[in-house]
């Protein structure tokens, strides 16, 4: 039986993970939702704002109105839009991960987008109940240190670092969402008593954690361990900035659909009780454009999912190549599940 909707936003807190989302965006005295109107727009974005202040600044243009944006983590914005109910300031929720998504589409939050947006982006890479759509996709990935391994050793399966050659030497982000995306992901591939089971293997095996996936290819640049879990465009967006000659990581795509090789989306969603529905439809079709689409292939090294766009980006392998384990991305909705998991087994 599905626990009330106050219910688990009270665990989420209890968990102690929201806490933070609440205390900057809870403010009484802020009215920016009720300014926003229809002729303008309240975005809750989960991305980094180094991500994609630049492309939300040229959409603000596209829609021709006033755009305000609230920054902060997916998971802590999503339990911010279910805390607000139907009162909720935001618009459009511009998440970094398919699981916000779908909390807020279970919970009938989100309005049914157009077919003519729906059928920008493969079926894999939207929700199923046409609510919300995929903009940009990455894949988890091993980064290594070749100093450390070589990479005919770099493990070809997520489930074999927590073998006894790997103890101490693997790093991951457990407050991460990506990675709390790829532990509900493998939450549905291979169910709850197995994925513990690993968990609790991972920890005991002495995985180092870090604040988030930077830290992590930090380390692994740093040789403080020799295995990092990551996303792919981490380390494409440090080769573009310094050179692959000065980036002391190296990236493993796992083969085989194995649960590591998770690809994950960032999307967007419409609040449909917001009163922004006009203006929030204009924000989809611009982040579905051409011009969106490019600058997320181009700046943030993702793989774009829509307008025909394929990314460019030096030895980044073809987004049809990529074995990534067959799942639908609806149902990485039960992160709530994998928090308290989490928890128990002591990674958060």
């Amino acid at each position: 039986m599905r626990r009330p909707l106050a219910g688990r936003v009270t665990a989420l807190l209890a968990a102690g993970l929201l806490l933070p989302a609440l205390a900057a965006c809870g403010s009484d005295d802020d009215k920016s939702g009720s300014e926003g109107g229809d002729t303008g727009l309240v975005i809750y974005s989960g991305r980094n704002e180094k991500l994609v202040k630049p492309i939300l600044d040229k959409l603000e243009k596209a829609v021709g109105a006033e755009v305000q944006v609230r920054y902060g983590d997916s998971a802590e914005l999503a339990a911010q839009i279910l805390e607000e109910g139907d009162g909720t300031k935001a618009g459009l929720f511009l998440s970094q991960d398919a699981g916000a998504l779908g909390a807020l589409s279970k919970e009938g939050m989100l309005a049914k987008l157009p077919q003519s947006s729906l059928d920008e982006v493969d079926s894999a890479y939207r929700g199923g109940a046409g609510d919300w759509v995929g903009l940009s996709g990455r894949v988890r990935v091993i980064a290594y240190n070749p100093d450390k391994v070589t990479e005919d050793d770099v493990p070809d399966s997520v489930h074999d670092v927590v073998k006894p050659e790997w103890k101490d030497k693997v790093g991951f982000a457990p407050t991460n969402a990506s990675f709390q995306a790829f532990v509900t992901g493998m939450r549905v591939l291979e169910g709850d008593e197995a994925t513990r089971k690993w968990l609790e293997d991972l920890k005991a095996n002495g995985a180092k954690t870090y604040a988030h996936n930077l830290a992590t290819l930090d380390a692994v640049e740093a040789g403080e361990v020799s295995l990092g879990l990551v996303n792919h465009y981490y380390w494409y967006e440090r080769v573009a900035e310094k050179g692959e000659d000065k980036v002391g990581a190296k990236l493993h795509f796992l083969p085989g659909k194995d649960p590591g090789a998770l690809i994950n989306v960032a999307g967007v969603g419409i609040l449909k009780d917001s009163g922004q529905t006009q203006t929030a439809q204009k924000a989809v079709d611009y982040l579905l454009s051409k011009e969106a689409q490019t600058y997320f292939a181009d700046k943030t090294k993702e793989y774009p999912l829509a307008a025909g766009v394929t990314s460019t980006v030096e030895g980044l392998p073809p987004f049809d190549s990529l074995q990534s384990p067959d799942i639908d991305l609806g149902k990485l909705e039960s992160l709530q599940e994998t928090l308290a998991m989490l928890q128990d087994v002591g990674l958060v």
